[in-house]
């Protein structure tokens, strides 16, 4: 896309500028010079970068949409900063000269490439991803087998299954779950159920997540069509399940607090995940998450209800539970 790709050099030139130079702009604006002009090069250096990275998203926005809302929120809260900094008297109103171009006039066409990637992402079916005929919930639960060949009724009839579909691998609440599920299969191992994973990679690249929480030998199923979770009728989010208030704070929490990180996108993003327990074919619980934050206790969760109509335990957090 020929905006991002404008942006891409525009940063690539600032960067440069104020790296080469970094005195130019304050004499320009009959402003002192900083007293450490290393940091402001530094500003210049993560502005390069950020070309760098427009770049890359210009040959797909739609799905490299993150890199896009990350300069987003970079060119909404520059000129918050600004503002902040001249009711406090610490820099001067003509200093906001710089937030015109690298800011303001980004807002519109930044905003339309959001909305063409979330356009793009809510389509029914990912045409990249090939053909994804529906499958009925008897039919999928027949066609689908784990990495040992074993379809999902198989394993449901030897042993009560905890059926965990996931986020896309790069997700943070994706690998959240993961270390959940890690530490449900440690403190739980004498629990009558048994995991089983459902997600959107292939099969050569989760096994290596899977690995980094020890959940190489737990039973998985790839699914990048996401045939298997319209079949379960786990829906795709919108904008305030995958980007409200409280799922910026949760993401924050699992990303940076617990340490579980970001990996690249792979898979739909906007897919939402859900927990599932069967039993001989059957849902006997079900969990759908109201937003992507969500978080299920699965030791709970995975008993099996001794009365047919028990409801299931209470989730950590907020979610769609039957």
């Amino acid at each position: 896309m020929l905006t991002l790709k404008v942006a891409g050099v525009y940063n690539l030139l600032w960067g440069a500028w104020v790296i080469l130079f970094p005195g130019s702009l304050f004499a320009m604006l009959g402003m002192e010079q900083p007293l450490y002009p290393g940091i402001w090069q530094c500003v210049g250096m993560i502005v390069g970068v950020y070309g760098v990275g427009y770049w890359i998203a210009a040959s797909n926005p739609a799905r490299h949409w993150p890199i896009v809302l990350v300069g987003f929120l970079g060119k909404l809260f520059g000129p918050i900063g600004l503002i902040y900094a001249v009711a406090v008297g610490e820099l001067p109103l003509k200093f906001g000269i710089v937030n015109i171009p690298n800011d303001l006039i980004w807002w519109f066409p930044f905003v339309a490439i959001l909305w063409y990637a979330f356009r793009e992402n809510s389509a029914s079916v990912d045409s990249g991803r090939g053909p994804a005929e529906p499958l009925t919930f008897e039919q999928a639960i027949d066609t689908f087998q784990d990495q040992h060949g074993k379809s999902l009724r198989e394993l449901s009839n030897e042993k009560p299954v905890l059926l965990t579909f996931l986020r896309h691998s790069g997700c943070t609440f994706c690998r959240e779950a993961l270390d959940d599920l890690a530490k449900f299969e440690q403190e739980n191992a004498a629990v009558t159920s048994q995991p089983v994973i459902v997600h959107m990679s292939d099969d050569k690249k989760m096994p290596s997540l899977l690995k980094t929480y020890g959940l190489e030998g737990v039973s998985q199923i790839s699914d990048p069509n996401r045939v298997l979770y319209r079949a379960f009728e786990l829906e795709r989010g919108g904008w305030p399940q995958l980007f409200g208030r409280s799922v910026w704070w949760r993401g924050f929490s699992a990303a940076i607090l617990h340490r579980h990180g970001l990996g690249p996108l792979d898979g739909d993003g906007f897919q939402m995940p859900g927990v599932f327990l069967l039993k001989d074919g059957e849902v006997m619980k079900s969990f759908r998450h109201a937003t992507a934050a969500d978080r299920v206790d699965y030791a709970n969760f995975s008993e099996v209800c001794p009365v047919e109509n028990e409801e299931a335990p209470a989730p950590v957090t907020t979610g769609e539970s039957r």
